[in-house]
């Protein structure tokens, strides 16, 4: 997939997926044990998805190694902050005490990493990307979220006054995201999911790496039938204009029931480098990525 890269290399490959950090070599064949057996493909040598999504991955038998197993490239996880801890939900009464941020993503991917010595997938350089959708109390939950990320600091992706630092996990903010917050912080260990309103708004990726919308907000057209010349110009216009800027985009509300629409959208999609696929259905993804 073409990217376009803004300022220095680091910055690009932090913010844009291009792989693993370049001070960190590609690991051995084996992840972790457990994990791999969870995955239900132990010992597997999944090859990365880049355009993959898990969108709302925590409603899985298995999160995160579900995703994984499959190839995908990018998980997103809903937070609620209760009681100090950032339980994992869609909604408020599905979060269940102890199923924390940490517990479903966090400590595995960083036992993941370690065993990979530096690497989300072993023998690649593909960056994962954690998506998380903050839920309730925006500034509250973001700052609970920035003191639990600093310890996870070594696998994450960093801004530090002003320099990227790259890292094997690249954590981008959604929902009610506190922007001027997170936009003074001198060092962050997240980043911020833009909207199209923030496309061509010469935002810095540093900050926005990540140009997300609703699909219907966008475009009238649900994959029945040929896509309207006048609407394939504009998306690919919006991708491009992104990529110009070094960002990635993403649509969610895509069709995604198994059909002909669902694929015809994917390969309007895929055609026109949309960075991340959002869709539930993994398996059905994986199989037509590949």
């Amino acid at each position: 997939m073409k990217r376009r890269m803004l300022g220095s290399l680091a910055l690009a490959g932090a913010v844009l997926g291009l792989g693993a950090p370049a001070a960190q070599a590609a690991g051995p064949v084996q992840g972790h044990p457990s994990e791999n057996v969870r995955s239900g493909r132990p010992g597997a040598r999944t090859r990365p998805l880049p355009q993959a999504h898990a969108h709302n991955d925590y409603e899985h038998e298995r999160p995160l190694f579900d995703a994984l197993g499959h190839g995908f490239t990018s998980v997103e996880a809903d937070i609620y902050l209760v009681d100090g801890e950032l339980l994992v939900g869609h909604d408020p009464e599905d979060v269940v005490p102890g199923r924390t941020l940490s517990s479903l993503y966090l400590e595995p991917l960083a036992r993941r990493v370690r065993a990979n010595h530096g690497g989300v997938f072993a023998h690649s350089r593909q960056q994962l990307q954690l998506l998380v959708d903050i839920k309730n109390t925006g500034a509250d939950t973001y700052t609970e979220l920035h003191r639990v990320l600093r310890g996870y600091q070594r696998m994450l992706t960093t801004y530090s006054n002003g320099r990227v630092r790259p890292g094997a996990v690249t954590v981008v903010v959604s929902g009610d995201r506190p922007r001027e917050l997170m936009a003074a912080q001198r060092v962050r260990y997240a980043f911020y999911d833009g909207r199209s309103a923030d496309l061509g708004s010469g935002a810095p990726a540093s900050f926005i790496p990540l140009i997300s919308d609703n699909w219907t907000n966008l475009f009238a057209w649900r994959g029945v039938g040929a896509m309207p010349d006048a609407e394939r110009t504009r998306l690919r216009s919006f991708v491009r204009t992104a990529h110009r800027d070094g960002q990635r985009v993403r649509f969610w509300a895509t069709p995604d029931l198994p059909g002909p629409e669902r694929d015809a959208i994917w390969r309007e999609l895929r055609a026109a480098d949309v960075d991340h696929i959002n869709t539930d259905d993994l398996a059905g993804l994986a199989e037509f990525l590949r």
